[in-house]
Parts: structure tokens; sequence; C-alpha cells
């Protein structure tokens, strides 16, 4: 059976902690967008930060890699099960910036 939407948006609030929200829209191509957003930092103005990047790559991984990489860069106290992959996250970074 297919985890629904809303299923898995709760999952994806558990694995990036307190110091986040989670919301999954669905995008033109119909998958999945995951938005992961700090509930303390801002980027623009009055905008809180968030994961989603306009044009890229905004499924599970991606948001979850860059939500880790946030944490860990911003909030180095922070607890979150997400930080439990933090070299897998460092390795795929790797891996996209030499291909």
């Amino acid at each position: 059976m297919v985890a629904s939407r809303s299923a898995r948006e709760r999952k994806a609030a558990v694995e990036a902690g307190a110091l986040a929200t989670v919301k999954i829209d669905v995008g033109d191509a119909q998958q999945f967008v995951y938005k992961v957003t700090c509930t303390e930092c801002t980027a623009k103005g009055h905008r809180k930060w968030s994961t989603y990047r306009a044009g890229e790559d905004n499924g599970y991984l991606a948001a979850m890699d860059r939500w880790t990489f946030h944490l860990t860069e911003r909030h180095p106290g922070a607890e979150a099960p997400c930080l439990a992959y933090l070299d897998a996250a460092q390795q795929r970074l790797h891996e996209r910036r030499q291909g």
C-alpha cells in the first residue's frame, strides 16, 4: 500500500525534528514536492528559510539533505532523527559536485 501524502508529511516532520515544519505539494510532473521550513531562521526579508528551490530537485531525499545541512550549520546543538544520515547526505553532495 502506498502511503498517503499526509502520512508522508507526518513521517518527514518527525525525521526533520522540532525546528522544522514540513509541507508536501504536488508538482507539475505530478510528483511530491517537499518543503521543509525552519521555524527560527529567515532567508529573504520576512520569509522563513526553506529547503524548496525553484526548478531543482525537491523530492524527499534532496529536501532532507538540504535540511540536514541547515541544521548542522545554523543549529549545531539541535537534535533530529535526520542527522543520523549526515554522512550519507555529505556523500551524495560530493557525488553531485563531481558529476
